[in-house]
């Protein structure tokens, strides 16, 4: 009875996939717009996003300039997002708010042409271009709509770019480090520094700085030592002066007595 009652399920099953099939690649060779358009909100409203998408792409130059070309450009900037072809979403979500500047839509299709940039952004060891852009774009979104609902959403989303690209200059910084060039690792340190004051790594970072001098002062050239550990021992001072008691106090100490015996030996 239970075998019976599944073939004969699949079976309907089947036949409805077929019709509905069937249907669909009639309805995208027919000239019948307006039943493409209340086909294509169907899908969409059933998330069968592919074919709603391939309906209102077929619709959108004839409904152009009518009242229907702001729905049309608006369901299909989601069929594309939710589909997972994230940088065009982007564009027609931009586009849709170039196009009606005035639309009750458009606030949300900023928002979301940024979250789209903001959702391509890759990790941070990676090229961080569209990271910049999802941050630009979101600072535009702020100065458009102040008073917005998704402000501090937005905030968010921008302080955890924020982190991203501190996390990529941070870790950029310390390859320069770990490879022994020691001068373009200072000088990207005090970047990182200046770009972002309130780093959590500031401590590691003011050590790094430290070291970076006092090594490269070690290998260099002899007339050119004095004057690279006294850029050692300031380093040294403004990492006990932001953190007297800090973890790397030891090797700290060491870093300066050796750099002030050469210092007074000279």
């Amino acid at each position: 009875m239970k075998a019976t009652f599944f073939k004969i399920s699949f079976f309907l099953l089947g036949v409805f996939i077929f019709f509905s099939c069937s249907n669909y690649q009639k309805l995208l060779k027919s000239d019948d717009y307006n039943a493409k358009y209340e086909k294509a909100v169907e899908y969409y409203q059933n998330k069968d996003f592919f074919r709603a998408a391939s309906l209102f792409q077929q619709i959108q130059n004839v409904y152009r300039g009518s009242d229907k070309a702001e729905k049309v450009d608006f369901y299909y900037a989601y069929c594309t997002y939710y589909q997972g072809d994230i940088l065009m979403a982007a564009y027609y979500f931009d586009r849709f708010t170039k196009t009606y500047p005035l639309s009750k839509h458009t606030e949300e299709c900023e928002f979301m042409s940024a979250y789209c940039l903001f959702d391509y952004s890759p990790s941070a060891s990676l090229d961080q271009t569209y990271t910049n852009k999802a941050i630009n774009h979101f600072q535009l979104f702020l100065t458009r709509h102040p008073n917005s609902e998704k402000k501090d959403s937005v905030n968010h989303l921008i302080q955890i770019l924020v982190n991203k690209l501190q996390t990529k200059e941070y870790n950029d910084s310390k390859l320069y480090y770990k490879l022994g060039n020691y001068n373009s690792a200072v000088v990207a340190l005090n970047n990182l520094l200046r770009d972002y004051p309130d780093s959590k790594n500031r401590e590691e970072i003011l050590f790094l700085i430290l070291k970076s001098h006092f090594l490269y002062a070690e290998n260099s050239v002899e007339r050119k030592k004095l004057d690279r550990y006294q850029s050692t021992i300031e380093s040294y001072y403004t990492l006990i002066d932001q953190f007297p008691k800090t973890k790397y106090i030891k090797e700290a100490k060491h870093i300066y007595k050796e750099s002030s015996n050469f210092v007074k030996q000279s």
